[in-house]
């Protein structure tokens, strides 16, 4: 429908609006490495938005940022490559970035490696809903933030980094989300962890969009390994009131 063309058109507009301000930012040590999938993989988060935004929908799960080899790689959310290319059905040619970390080589959509969190949310997606198109019918996934920071082979997270340089990141990650939730109208956006959840709190409160959190699924959590995340996000939400 020609609505939903206008939505993923706004969510395209607005992604290209937030990579071309994050370019002006400037990050010091300890960060070595920055990327930015909305540049070299671009193609694959283009048809992402695309093919999997054009509506409206009810519930956006928000990340903090790309994983190394997760969105980092195929430029897709929480982008568990094989979940990407067999389940979503998306694979597009991937550039290398300007500077490449030698620790973290961009391989695209060759990379083996997994990205345990971003298998761990979309195989709950998957197990729940058994398509992508049932599951977008009424949900969406996207990150608060696009840029990944390394201090050379160690992943360092928007929350790390120093005041002076979050405040400004903050302010353009805001208002994509702003952008983003103005798009696609949900009743609720559930932070995939501590960070996403109080983002959308803060930008968010006042307005009729409700917020909300699950336990983030990363092999860094202890929680996340103590026992079946699925079963425990699920639970989350149940009690939440977004899932049945």
């Amino acid at each position: 429908m020609e609505r939903d063309s206008l939505i993923a058109a706004r969510l395209i507009d607005a992604a290209r609006q937030l990579s071309a301000s994050l370019a002006s930012l400037h990050f010091s040590a300890p960060v070595s490495h920055i990327y930015n999938p909305l540049t070299y993989a671009w193609g694959a988060h283009e048809l992402y938005l695309r093919r999997y935004g054009a509506g409206p929908r009810r519930v956006v799960f928000l990340g903090m940022n790309p994983g190394p080899f997760g969105m980092v790689q195929c430029g897709v959310p929480f982008g568990e490559v094989t979940v990407v290319r067999d389940w979503l059905g998306i694979a597009s040619g991937v550039q290398k970035p300007e500077l490449e970390n030698p620790a973290r080589p961009i391989e695209g959509f060759a990379c083996r490696r997994s990205e345990v969190s971003g298998k761990r949310l979309w195989g709950l997606f998957r197990e729940r809903f058994g398509s992508p198109d049932v599951f977008f019918r009424e949900h969406f996934v996207a990150n608060y933030c696009p840029l990944a920071f390394f201090d050379h082979a160690r992943n360092l997270t928007p929350d790390k980094l120093a005041a002076a340089e979050a405040v400004p990141l903050r302010a353009v990650c805001d208002a994509h989300l702003q952008a983003l939730v103005g798009a696609l109208q949900p009743e609720w956006v559930i932070g995939v962890g501590a960070f996403a959840a109080a983002r959308a709190a803060e930008v968010l409160a006042g307005s009729s969009v409700r917020t909300g959190r699950v336990l983030h699924p990363s092999p860094a959590s202890p929680l996340a390994n103590r026992g079946c995340w699925a079963v425990a996000a699920t639970e989350q939400l149940q009690a939440l009131g977004v899932w049945r």
